[in-house]
């Protein structure tokens, strides 16, 4: 089942696909939903894509097909594998004039995967690159980003499980409260909440199971700020 959101966009991209071959720009999808940014067009794109009504193609930026219409479409909406052109043609037959903003609406960013985050007993320093992973720029804040595989349960009740991935900033300074990475000793590195007291730095667990951490601000490193999560089910 569709939101009323999800079904007008849908329509939108699949009746001006049968119409021109040429798919509405995010500024022209964002005013017909009369919606207030793009990035919420680009939420409603990954909706679609998710529930198997479009597909974007790989390795290509703005390709998109039109997988299925929902049964309750009208039949002047012909459901096909309709695909968004990767480049919009304005101004006359060979001039391609792709719209570069719209691309980064819905590209995918690589970043590194370094290895096992302790949520639990700090486990040893962080390992170097073990793979990449795409990710939405939504998932992003502004700066260099890393992930990590979350062991350990001391964080649950912050929503953080064995075996999530999260997504840190890199940073050397984070705010009282915040989740961050830790490193301890240079040998230790684990995922806490920090506050500071007085001139000591506690990291906190997320689970009663699990004491605070008191430590002196010269044996804490900050490596980075939780800023997103993903999980699989």
């Amino acid at each position: 089942m569709l939101t009323r959101k999800q079904s007008e966009l849908l329509r939108l991209i699949n009746d001006r696909l049968q119409e021109t071959g040429v798919p509405p720009s995010f500024d022209e999808m964002k005013d017909a939903l009369e919606l207030k940014s793009k990035s919420g067009i680009h939420r409603l794109i990954l909706a679609l894509e998710e529930r198997g009504f479009i597909r974007r193609l790989p390795n290509r930026a703005r390709a998109l097909e039109v997988i299925r219409m929902p049964e309750s479409a009208s039949p002047t909406a012909r459901p096909g594998r309709q695909r968004f052109n990767p480049s919009v043609v304005e101004g006359g037959l060979g001039k391609s004039a792709p719209r570069q903003a719209d691309e980064d609406e819905i590209r995918s960013v690589t970043i590194p995967v370094m290895g096992r985050i302790a949520a639990g007993t700090p486990i040893s320093a962080l390992q170097q690159q073990s793979h990449s992973i795409n990710v939405s720029p939504e998932f992003l804040s502004h700066g260099e980003h890393f992930a990590l595989e979350v062991r350990g349960d001391s964080m649950i009740e912050a929503g953080i499980f064995d075996g999530d991935t999260v997504i840190v900033r890199k940073q050397e300074s984070a705010d009282s409260g915040d989740i961050v990475v830790a490193l301890i000793d240079e040998e230790e590195a684990t995922l806490k909440r920090l506050r500071r007291r007085g001139t000591s730095i506690a990291l906190e667990a997320a689970n009663p199971a699990y004491e605070t951490r008191l430590l002196g601000p010269n044996r804490v490193r900050i490596q980075g700020k939780l800023v997103s999560l993903l999980r699989r089910y």
